[in-house]
Formats: C-alpha cells, sequence, structure tokens
C-alpha cells in the first residue's frame, strides 16, 4: 500500500510540474507575440511615415517651382506680346506728325483684274504705329536698263489738292493707288518696260525707290495717277480725276 501511494504522488508531482511547463511556455509565447506585434505595427507606420514625408515635400517643392515658372513666364510673356500688339500708335493724328519710313513698308504692283492698262500700287504699312503718305505715289515709267532716265514718263494726278497733311494708313492695313498706262487704249511707246515707285515723294529719298517689271506688250500713252485710297474702285475715280496734259 505504502509503495502504490508514493507512485500515485510522485506521478501527481510530475504532472503538477509538467502543466507548469506547459503554462509557462503559454504565457512566454503569448508575450513575446504581444510584444513583437506592437513592435512590428510601430516600425511598418515608421516606415510609411518616413516614406510619405519626403514625398510630400517633392510634391511641395514641385509645386512651388511650377508655380514661380508660371508667373514668371506669363508676366514676362503677356507684357511683350502685349507691348508689341498693343503698343502701337493707331490714330490719324499720329500718322500726320509721322511720315511713314520705307522700313515700315511693304509695296506690291500688280494689274487690275478686268482692265488690260490699269495697274493696282499696293502700300502696306507693316510697322507698329500709324504712318503718314504723300497724298499719293512718286511713280515714273522708263527701260530697265536704261543709263539716263531723265526721258522717263510721268503720270498725270489729280490736282487741287488739299486738307489733311497727309494720307494716313493704320498698321496691317493698305494705301492703294490706281494708275493707268494707256486710258485711251491709243498707239503708246513700247519700249517702257519697267515701273518706278516711291511710295513718299515728300519725305522719302529717291534710294527707297522700287522697281517693278512690266510686261513686254505693254504699251503707254498719256498714263494717269490717282491718289492713295482705301479701296481700289475708290483709286479708280481718284485715277479717272487726273488731267492730262
Amino acid at each position: 500500500m505504502s509503495t502504490f501511494r508514493n507512485r500515485s504522488v510522485v506521478l501527481a508531482a510530475a504532472t503538477t510540474a509538467v502543466l507548469a511547463l506547459a503554462l509557462t511556455a503559454c504565457d512566454g509565447d503569448s508575450t513575446g507575440t504581444k510584444s513583437a506585434g506592437p513592435a512590428s505595427d510601430a516600425a511598418t507606420a515608421a516606415a510609411s511615415a518616413e516614406a510619405s514625408q519626403p514625398a510630400t515635400d517633392a510634391k511641395a517643392d514641385g509645386s512651388a517651382q511650377n508655380t514661380g515658372a508660371t508667373k514668371t513666364g506669363t508676366s514676362k510673356t503677356g507684357t511683350s506680346d502685349g507691348s508689341t500688339r498693343t503698343g502701337g500708335d493707331t490714330s490719324d493724328s499720329y500718322a500726320y506728325k509721322h511720315p511713314c519710313k520705307s522700313g515700315d513698308l511693304s509695296v506690291r504692283v500688280y494689274p487690275r483684274e478686268g482692265s488690260a492698262t490699269q495697274h493696282v500700287i499696293e502700300v502696306n504699312n507693316v510697322g507698329a504705329n500709324s504712318c503718314g503718305l504723300s497724298y499719293f505715289p512718286q511713280v515714273s515709267l522708263g527701260a530697265a536698263k536704261a543709263s539716263d532716265h531723265s526721258g522717263d514718263v510721268r503720270p498725270a494726278v489729280p490736282g487741287g489738292l488739299g486738307g489733311a497733311p497727309a494720307y494716313p494708313v493704320k498698321p496691317k492695313t493698305a494705301a492703294i493707288a490706281v494708275i493707268d498706262l494707256n486710258p485711251k487704249g491709243g498707239e503708246g511707246v513700247t519700249w517702257i518696260n519697267e515701273m518706278n515707285v516711291l511710295a513718299d515723294g515728300d519725305h522719302m529719298a529717291n534710294a527707297d525707290t522700287q522697281n517693278f517689271e512690266l510686261g513686254p506688250a505693254v504699251k503707254v500713252l498719256d498714263p494717269k495717277l490717282g491718289l492713295y485710297e482705301s479701296t481700289v474702285a475708290a483709286a479708280v475715280d481718284s485715277m479717272k480725276q487726273a488731267a492730262t496734259s
């Protein structure tokens, strides 16, 4: 009986020891998991905050740089473009006091549609300001290769001129004159093959004269030149008022 009791006590003690060890192991795992969990979450949060912070700063820096460039660019470009487009004076009063310069003009000469003897002289203002021209262009007709142009033919122009001190031309508009090389359609001279045009004979030097080739079949007789006008039709009417000598 005593032997059995001793064995029971030993087994009970052993069982108790085993249970104690098991509980200790469980408590250790549980404590380890709890301490590791918050540490892992904290590290993840810190890493996330650290990664997001530079991205936010970079975005802020980028935004600041973009805003500055946009403001600077818009200011400079807007001012430059604005002064170019709207900086000029387009009034007639300004044109009366400022004769056109040859560098601000583009001159064209071409046959008038529907006429065999008339040509259009178109003077375009390509400058930024209005400018003033003489009442009509200075025109002579001659031979391109002639060494002496004293015999060149000059057209008749309207008389009795007066009024404004100049013909005003606004930027990007044209002053138009029409010349009829042979108003009566008679047998004219055939040696003339060039038209010489000075846009403003009152203020420009002869060196600013431009030369335009005429066709080989041109016959010139008592040519007539009108005043500068804003349309071809008005220029034709003005040309008809020129008195031939």
